[in-house]
């Protein structure tokens, strides 16, 4: 009896669900929240982003964003910089401590899945592969 595409699509929802909520145990700083981190990792692939930019792409309201922002820099993960063309706008950048915290939490995260797929057949790690192009076409879409 087949599966229905309905059905598939609940059980792969919650194995990436449990799989992308195991991979962000593995963190460099515990005090962080996930949201918190997808800024500093944002900053760090993308550059520097005005508040109202941040909170766009992170789906989030410019208030909660500032709070996001204002912890981070307390932290020292970033820092704001006046807008040279306009001074009340302000551009966020990551710190190179940011940075850091970004690179080591991605080793980290890599490092775990890592030691997972070596305990994983070849024939496993072949399917993984195929399914991890799948995966991207799905979610770019």
């Amino acid at each position: 009896m087949s599966v229905s595409i309905a059905r598939q699509s609940t059980e792969l929802r919650m194995a990436v669900f449990r799989l992308s909520r195991r991979l962000r145990l593995e963190r460099t700083d515990d005090d962080l929240s996930d949201s918190q981190f997808g800024v500093l990792a944002v900053l760090n692939r993308f550059g520097p982003h005005t508040l109202s930019m941040l909170a766009e792409r992170e789906r989030v309201s410019p208030p909660s964003m500032n709070r996001t922002v204002n912890f981070l820099e307390a932290r020292g993960y970033l820092r704001r910089d006046a807008d040279a063309a306009d001074r009340r706008r302000s551009n966020i950048l990551i710190t190179e401590e940011g940075a850091r915290l970004v690179r080591e939490t991605i080793a980290k995260r890599d490092a775990w899945l890592t030691s997972r797929m070596r305990g994983l057949t070849a024939e496993d790690r072949a399917t993984l592969a195929a399914a991890t192009d799948i995966l991207d076409r799905l979610a770019s879409e």
